[in-house]
């Protein structure tokens, strides 16, 4: 399995209330329903609390205080199944149209995107 993980930071316009309202309530559901065309195995919101720890964490390690307001975790079977989805007209129309919803209520300028194979170290009993 890989995973594309999705550093999410809302538009300043947006208040903190309606960003995750509509992310959770609106996009959700817009994700959910292209789960087919896009291949999709397993679909996470991750909405961030307690900022003021993450800041005191990350400053104690040093670390830029770059907050984001949540992360998505999408995962696949492979990189070439994603690619290979990709590659289809409606995984290509279900991308544009999630791009397009996402541009209304997310700082891209301020966000990113990387993928990810996972390693468990420390796995449930």
């Amino acid at each position: 399995m890989i995973k594309m993980v999705f550093c999410v930071k809302r538009k300043p316009s947006i208040s903190e209330t309606d960003f995750y309202n509509y992310w959770l309530d609106m996009h959700g559901p817009l994700v959910s329903s292209k789960v087919e065309d896009l291949g999709i195995k397993r679909y996470v919101q991750s909405h961030t609390k307690r900022a003021d720890l993450g800041n005191t964490a990350s400053s104690g390690r040093g670390m830029k205080q770059a907050v984001f307001d949540g992360l998505a975790e999408i995962w696949w079977d492979s990189f070439e199944h994603l690619e290979t989805v990709l590659a289809t007209e409606p995984g290509q129309i279900a991308g544009a149209i999630l791009a397009e919803d996402e541009a209304r209520f997310i700082d891209m300028e301020a966000s990113t995107i990387f993928f990810t194979e996972e390693h468990e170290v420390v796995a449930p009993d």
